[in-house]
């Protein structure tokens, strides 16, 4: 694993960044097709249709937050929480089969790693789920330098402190930290933390106005020129 100090001897040659925060679901990992799977089977229970409206309600936010919109959407006020437990068992088993890492991610690992640019995971997940999705995608956890999930931190994205935790973890300053999100609440996260935000969007037609700039995927030129690499 490389370490911070190499990493700021690199970047002191010229590098922009000091290191990169990675967000898991949807960025890192296509798990987003799982936890599309593990939804529509928790409204199909309930003889409800999950739509691509509840899809974009629901991408990315904390477990609180899911809470709220499932007991409001599905009708069952004051059983958020059994319903995020329900939920979370049917990721569970999705998950488990295989997550796929994205377009270009285990490449832009590599290239990180050769260049001694350490890598952190900041996640809105819990990290039990984290640990299923980068065992299935049969990632290392020790890739990463820190794994932060929503479950370590005093509130979870969109509020800047699992970005801010990740780089005190890293030994890095925000502003010379590059972060890849996906979704509206995890680019609101790390652009509140003050990272330099680039938004690589899951699902399609999402707007990530906050981002510095937004890519298509991970295997994005403009992501490698942002990184000098």
């Amino acid at each position: 694993m490389p370490s911070v100090a190499l990493a700021k001897e690199v970047c002191d040659r010229g590098r922009r960044f000091d290191a990169v925060i990675f967000d898991n679901d949807g960025l890192l990992l296509d798990t987003e097709a799982s936890w599309t799977r593990a939804e529509e089977r928790l409204f199909e229970r309930r003889g409800m249709t999950f739509t691509l409206a509840h899809k974009r309600e629901l991408l990315g936010t904390s477990a609180a937050a899911a809470a709220a919109t499932l007991e409001r959407v599905l009708d069952e006020p004051g059983r958020g929480r059994a319903l995020i437990t329900e939920l979370g068992m049917l990721v569970i088993g999705e998950i488990g089969d295989y997550a796929e890492p994205r377009p270009g991610a285990l490449a832009l690992l590599e290239r990180l790693a050769e260049a001694a640019i350490p890598t952190a995971l900041a996640s809105n997940s819990p990290r039990i789920l984290v640990d299923v999705a980068l065992a299935s995608a049969r990632i290392d956890p020790g890739t990463f330098a820190a794994i932060l999930t929503a479950d370590r931190v005093a509130a979870a994205k969109p509020a800047p402190d699992i970005y801010l935790a990740a780089c005190e973890a890293l030994g890095t300053a925000p502003a010379r930290t590059l972060a890849l999100e996906d979704s509206p609440t995890g680019v609101a996260a790390a652009v509140a933390a003050g990272c330099y935000t680039v938004g690589v969007p899951s699902l399609e037609g999402l707007t990530l106005e906050e981002a510095a700039f937004v890519a298509p995927s991970l295997e994005a030129p403009a992501i490698i020129e942002a990184l000098g690499l």
